[in-house]
């Protein structure tokens, strides 16, 4: 979504663009059953309500956010390695990260919601890739293996800061808030929500589940990755090989010893007791071996924890090793949608998001979707009507529609991946 052109070999292209465009068709599954599963109420990774299909139909798609931030990072090395200055990268990196936060809070806050009503901002995920954007647009001056470092580093040690507030960071809540915890602060009504504004376009409070310093650290690590594709396709793939292998092993030995990486849940209030499994975090035996699996894999998103990292960016290097090669038809299908992201994600959203208005009407002869945005958990203004009426399809059915979805993306993708392809105007960078 956020990416930068990703080299100029078509093996190094396909490879990259293959991972991006099949993670990206697992996110829009989430996405799906986000707005039709009839579960309303019910969280996915909560071993005490879910089951194992809801659960790995949720889990398959911690790998999504991951990969493109990644990728993202890895993008931008090649883009700067083929003849673009560090100036160039910078201004493409700041240029396109303000771009991507202004379309976040903007046509995708309306997409999610259908709604112009901007009093509450939250941040996504093409927040927080913009964001990083930004502050890479700085780190890429430094020498790749100082950017690498400090990667890795956010990524490994951000975890020491868990349950700490701003207050103990000594940092302003609205920064500490945006740099590593998740939550809304107010903002001030004088800048953000004046008089002479609408109503509906005063904003009081922005809040992310995104937090930019883990986030950043993937985007970097990423960054240093773009090293390896320089080299030959042999030795690349050699290196991509090792390098996933160890992470995903890393994270099998530091998960099973439970002594760090995901933090432990924090109850909202002290006398709140938090049962195994019904959040990620530390692993525990459950009451069947499948749960006990469950649990295991069952690390913390918000933000995203060292185990989470390893457990998703190592395989996902392992799949880069196995991809650089002749992509074959079903190959082919998944790069077309790497090939162009954020069109993809533009699209996705509100075709997802209107399906299932459409499907209300159809079966209760009204909809709140065109106002209020998604319906799962209980968090929805008219969840008690939505419960009501028996809200949502069963899982096969999800996935049926979902399959229906990328079908009708499918085209449109591929048209729009041979405008970029045939012209080089350099707005076309932009989507």
């Amino acid at each position: 979504m956020g990416s930068a052109p990703a080299g100029t070999g078509r093996s190094r292209l396909d490879s990259i663009d293959l991972l991006r465009g099949l993670v990206m068709v697992i996110m829009a599954l989430d996405h799906t059953r986000g707005y039709f599963l009839n579960a309303l109420g019910v969280n996915p990774v909560d071993l005490t309500q879910t089951n194992p299909a809801l659960f790995l139909t949720r889990w398959i798609t911690h790998y999504c956010a991951p990969t493109f931030v990644f990728l993202a990072g890895t993008g931008a090395f090649l883009y700067g390695s083929h003849g673009n200055t560090k100036r160039q990268l910078s201004w493409f990196l700041f240029s396109r990260g303000v771009w991507l936060v202004l379309l976040d809070l903007t046509v995708i806050h309306w997409a999610w919601s259908f709604n112009f009503d901007y009093h509450e901002l939250g941040g996504g995920i093409i927040w927080v890739i913009g964001a990083a954007m930004v502050v890479m647009a700085g780190l890429v001056y430094l020498p790749t293996s100082a950017v690498t470092t400090l990667g890795i580093a956010l990524v490994a040690f951000h975890n020491l800061a868990d349950g700490k507030n701003a207050e103990a960071m000594h940092l302003p809540n609205w920064l500490w808030t945006i740099f590593h915890i998740n939550g809304k602060f107010e903002l001030p009504a004088s800048i953000f929500a004046p008089d002479w504004l609408p109503e509906h376009l005063q904003i009081a409070k922005f809040g992310s589940a995104y937090a930019l310093l883990p986030w950043l650290g993937v985007m970097a690590s990423g960054y240093g990755l773009g090293a390896i594709f320089l080299s030959d396709r042999a030795t690349r793939r050699r290196e991509l090989l090792g390098l996933g292998i160890a992470l995903t092993l890393l994270f099998v030995a530091l998960r099973f010893s439970n002594a760090y990486g995901d933090p432990v849940p924090v109850p909202e209030k002290p006398t709140q007791e938090i049962k195994p499994g019904t959040q990620p975090g530390p692993w525990s035996k459950q009451d069947t071996t499948t749960n006990t699996v469950l649990s295991f894999i069952n690390c913390q998103k918000y933000p995203p924890s060292l185990l989470y990292v390893l457990m998703t960016i190592g395989p996902g290097i392992i799949l880069l090793a196995l991809f650089d090669r002749d992509t074959g038809p079903i190959g082919r299908f998944f790069v077309v949608f790497g090939r162009v992201p954020l069109f993809f994600y533009l699209l996705h959203i509100p075709l997802i998001h209107g399906l299932a208005a459409l499907l209300d009407y159809e079966r209760f002869g009204r909809t709140v979707l065109l106002s209020n945005g998604q319906v799962f958990q209980n968090k929805h203004p008219e969840a008690d009507w939505y419960t009501s009426v028996g809200y949502g399809v069963s899982l096969p059915l999800v996935y049926a529609i979902w399959i229906g979805i990328i079908l009708i993306l499918y085209p449109l993708c591929w048209w729009f991946a041979g405008v970029k392809r045939r012209h080089r105007e350099g707005w076309l960078s932009y989507l």
